[in-house]
Protein backbone atom coordinates (compact mmCIF):
# COMPACT_ATOMS: atom_id res chain seq x y z
CA UNK A 1 0.00 0.00 0.00
CA UNK A 2 1.34 3.36 -1.01
CA UNK A 3 -0.52 5.72 1.47
CA UNK A 4 -1.27 6.04 4.81
CA UNK A 5 -4.37 7.38 7.43
CA UNK A 6 -3.27 10.04 9.81
CA UNK A 7 -6.36 11.67 12.02
CA UNK A 8 -6.22 14.93 13.59
CA UNK A 9 -8.21 16.13 16.27
CA UNK A 10 -9.47 19.41 18.03
CA UNK A 11 -12.49 20.82 20.24
CA UNK A 12 -15.50 22.13 18.93
CA UNK A 13 -16.89 25.75 19.48
CA UNK A 14 -20.45 25.50 21.63
CA UNK A 15 -23.46 25.93 19.82
CA UNK A 16 -22.40 24.13 16.56
CA UNK A 17 -24.52 20.93 15.21
CA UNK A 18 -21.99 19.03 14.86
CA UNK A 19 -21.33 19.55 18.73
CA UNK A 20 -24.66 17.60 19.82
CA UNK A 21 -23.21 14.60 17.81
CA UNK A 22 -19.14 14.38 18.66
CA UNK A 23 -17.09 16.61 21.10
CA UNK A 24 -14.48 16.62 19.18
CA UNK A 25 -13.63 17.67 15.54
CA UNK A 26 -11.80 14.86 13.43
CA UNK A 27 -9.56 15.44 10.12
CA UNK A 28 -8.56 12.86 8.58
CA UNK A 29 -6.32 11.90 5.56
CA UNK A 30 -5.13 9.71 3.22
CA UNK A 31 -1.37 10.47 2.37
CA UNK A 32 1.00 9.35 -0.11
CA UNK A 33 4.23 8.07 1.60
CA UNK A 34 6.63 8.82 -0.74
CA UNK A 35 5.45 12.88 -1.03
CA UNK A 36 3.21 13.39 1.94
CA UNK A 37 1.24 14.37 -0.71
CA UNK A 38 -3.20 14.50 0.79
CA UNK A 39 -5.05 12.07 -1.49
CA UNK A 40 -8.38 12.13 0.17
CA UNK A 41 -9.74 13.83 3.54
CA UNK A 42 -12.66 14.02 5.35
CA UNK A 43 -13.95 15.62 8.46
CA UNK A 44 -16.54 15.26 11.51
CA UNK A 45 -19.08 18.65 10.15
CA UNK A 46 -22.10 18.12 10.20
CA UNK A 47 -22.93 18.72 6.45
CA UNK A 48 -22.09 17.02 3.41
CA UNK A 49 -21.17 19.97 1.59
CA UNK A 50 -18.93 21.06 4.51
CA UNK A 51 -17.28 17.81 4.56
CA UNK A 52 -16.71 18.04 0.62
CA UNK A 53 -15.43 21.47 0.93
CA UNK A 54 -12.95 20.61 3.62
CA UNK A 55 -11.15 17.99 0.99
CA UNK A 56 -11.09 19.70 -1.67
CA UNK A 57 -9.34 22.83 -0.07
CA UNK A 58 -6.74 19.79 1.66
CA UNK A 59 -6.61 17.53 -1.72
CA UNK A 60 -3.17 17.89 -3.29
CA UNK A 61 -1.21 19.82 -0.47
CA UNK A 62 1.94 17.79 0.46
CA UNK A 63 2.87 17.42 4.12
CA UNK A 64 6.42 17.41 2.78
CA UNK A 65 6.16 21.64 2.71
CA UNK A 66 4.93 21.86 5.58
CA UNK A 67 1.26 23.17 7.28
CA UNK A 68 1.19 26.74 6.80
CA UNK A 69 -0.34 27.07 3.48
CA UNK A 70 -3.17 24.67 4.35
CA UNK A 71 -3.85 26.06 7.33
CA UNK A 72 -3.84 29.39 5.49
CA UNK A 73 -5.89 28.47 2.90
CA UNK A 74 -8.58 26.77 5.54
CA UNK A 75 -8.84 29.84 7.34
CA UNK A 76 -9.27 32.43 4.56
CA UNK A 77 -12.06 29.80 2.70
CA UNK A 78 -14.35 28.42 5.39
CA UNK A 79 -15.79 31.00 7.21
CA UNK A 80 -17.76 28.99 9.56
CA UNK A 81 -17.58 28.80 13.42
CA UNK A 82 -15.66 25.24 12.98
CA UNK A 83 -12.72 27.70 11.51
CA UNK A 84 -10.37 27.52 14.43
CA UNK A 85 -11.57 24.22 15.01
CA UNK A 86 -10.51 23.06 11.88
CA UNK A 87 -7.61 24.69 11.69
CA UNK A 88 -6.32 23.47 15.34
CA UNK A 89 -7.44 19.74 13.92
CA UNK A 90 -5.23 19.98 10.10
CA UNK A 91 -2.12 21.19 12.51
CA UNK A 92 -2.40 18.40 15.18
CA UNK A 93 -2.70 15.69 11.49
CA UNK A 94 0.39 17.60 10.72
CA UNK A 95 1.64 16.64 14.23
CA UNK A 96 0.85 13.05 14.05
CA UNK A 97 2.66 13.03 10.01
CA UNK A 98 6.15 14.43 11.73
CA UNK A 99 5.92 11.66 14.31
CA UNK A 100 5.43 9.11 11.89
CA UNK A 101 7.22 10.28 8.89
CA UNK A 102 10.45 8.53 9.06
CA UNK A 103 8.45 5.39 9.08
CA UNK A 104 6.29 6.65 6.80
CA UNK A 105 9.03 7.30 4.20
CA UNK A 106 11.08 4.09 5.05
CA UNK A 107 7.97 1.64 3.83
Amino acid sequence: MKTVFIAGHARLPSGMAAQSIYETLTITAEIDKKYGVIVAAGCTLATNHGKEFVQQLLRGHSLQDGIKEPVAILKSHYLGKAGNALASALKDLYRQYEVHHPSVIAK
